[in-house]
């Protein structure tokens, strides 16, 4: 004999908590999976590494943010003054995608073959010029072509700025190849930083392969620590 309407209906009820009670535990399972997937990402870094890229804010600057986000890197940004000055939405721009500023003099000179008060000249104008571009106050600096001495060294030190100079020279602004700047990021090791250039078109076409050649040796893009200069975990 068929079973009564009521009896179908409890069956259907039944049937109805069976299948809510298995999605519920479902939904907790990829919840809790998802929740601990982030420490394991995060437990991947097995180092940091200070990505700097000199002479911007240019033309360039858009797109190497851009690749940049795309790639999960951070990087430090040593403006030039008198482009930070000219371009103060970059420098904002730099700020909004995660990037930390730095001061590159103001006009690049050869420092050490300047007065104490143009050295102080050229740091002190581009201190302004980026805080002016709301990129606030730089605590690195980076000497133009890597030239520094006593007295540069000491007029940054003035200006509460720490000299930055770089452990690997990817070589773009000498031409180098997409290929070549990749695999000088890969002698990066834990701490260490490399210089780069805003404007190099075969710089921003590596950065996807640094982000993989960073990643496939758990190495993360870090800041550059103020007080030792080394790279370390963003703070």
């Amino acid at each position: 004999m068929g079973a009564t309407p009521r009896s179908a209906f409890r069956a259907l009820l039944t049937r109805l908590t069976v299948l809510a009670t298995a999605a519920a535990a479902t939904l907790t399972a990829i919840t809790t999976t998802a929740a601990t997937a982030a420490p394991a990402r995060a437990a991947a870094c097995t180092g940091y590494v200070g990505l700097t890229f000199d002479d911007g804010p240019s033309g360039n600057t858009t797109g190497l943010l851009d690749a940049l986000r795309r790639n999960g890197l951070r990087a430090t940004m040593f403006n030039q003054g008198q482009y930070a000055a000219a371009n103060p939405s970059l420098v904002r721009a730099q700020v909004a995608a995660g990037m930390w500023i730095g001061n590159h003099s103001y006009t690049h000179p050869h420092l050490t073959g300047l007065s104490q008060a143009r050295i102080d000249s050229e740091i002190s104008r581009t201190q302004q010029a980026i805080a002016n571009a709301g990129g606030g106050t730089p605590k690195l600096f980076r000497p133009p072509y890597g030239e520094t001495n006593a007295t540069v060294k000491s007029v940054a030190a003035r200006h509460g700025l720490t000299q930055i100079i770089w452990d690997v020279d990817s070589q773009d602004w000498n031409g180098a190849s997409t290929e070549a700047i990749v695999q000088a990021a890969g002698r990066l090791t834990d701490g260490r930083t490399i210089l780069l250039h805003d404007w190099s078109a075969n710089t921003l076409a590596a950065i996807p392969r640094i982000a993989r050649v960073l990643a496939s040796r758990g190495l993360c893009a870090g800041m550059i620590s103020p007080r030792t200069g080394r790279a370390v975990a963003p703070g």
